[in-house]
């Protein structure tokens, strides 16, 4: 049975409508993305099956362009709109926070550091700088290294922050295998930071350590 022959509450389109995006599945989500199954399959049909093919919408949506497209009914103009709808999600959330406002919400800043660095394959480590009202000034990626670590350099992190005039930092940086706990070394480098950036008037507000689905705090151990 085609979705158009289904009961109007249940098609995913109009659920969406009436009910808001967070009420459908995944493979609803999906479907809508689709737009059309293939010969015997509803979209609704095709996206469970690329969901149990790719292991879930995370990899579905991170899997590379020839992985993708190896997907059935899937190719490269699926993976570039896909591309485009990921890239106009992180600018959503990267205007969020460019939009003048203090940086008062942890919740904020955590979906938009998971949304630049959880994807990546090697770790990248990331400096928010802010004004003396906490309002972003910019956001760079400043060193990245391999698999399992990235060297950090005290001098170079001071010299952006001077550039950009900040008044305080959020540090940043994930960790590929997917575990967001911080290591030792994380908290040496932290404090390396912290004093670097002391002596120019520069306050560490928090280093954030992003993993899968987590996003683990600095400040909300206690350790800054």
């Amino acid at each position: 049975m085609s979705i158009a022959q289904w009961p109007e509450a249940e098609r995913p389109r109009e659920k969406l409508l009436s009910r808001g995006p967070a009420a459908l599945s995944d493979a609803e989500l999906l479907a809508i993305f689709l737009r059309t199954g293939c010969a015997g399959k509803s979209a609704v049909d095709l996206a469970r099956e690329l969901l149990a093919e790719f292991g879930g919408l995370r990899p579905l949506l991170e899997a590379s362009q020839a992985a993708f497209c190896r997907g059935q009914g899937l190719g490269s103009a699926k993976f570039a709109q896909l591309q485009a709808v990921l890239e106009m999600a992180r600018r959503h959330l990267s205007a969020s926070l460019e939009a003048g406002d203090s940086l008062t919400s942890p919740d904020l800043v955590r979906q938009y550091l998971s949304a630049q660095l959880r994807h990546r394959p090697h770790e990248v480590f990331a400096v928010l700088f802010l004004d003396n009202q906490h309002r972003l000034r910019a956001f760079d990626e400043l060193f990245q290294g391999t698999i399992d670590g990235a060297s950090v350099y005290p001098r170079e992190v001071v010299k952006r922050a001077l550039t950009h005039n900040a008044a305080a930092v959020i540090l940043a940086h994930n960790h590929p295998s997917g575990v967001a706990e911080p290591s030792q070394a994380d908290r040496r480098i932290t404090e390396r930071l912290r004093e670097a950036l002391d002596l120019v008037g520069v306050r560490v507000l928090d280093h954030m350590v992003v993993g899968d689905g987590e996003v683990v705090s600095f400040a909300e151990r206690g350790w800054l």
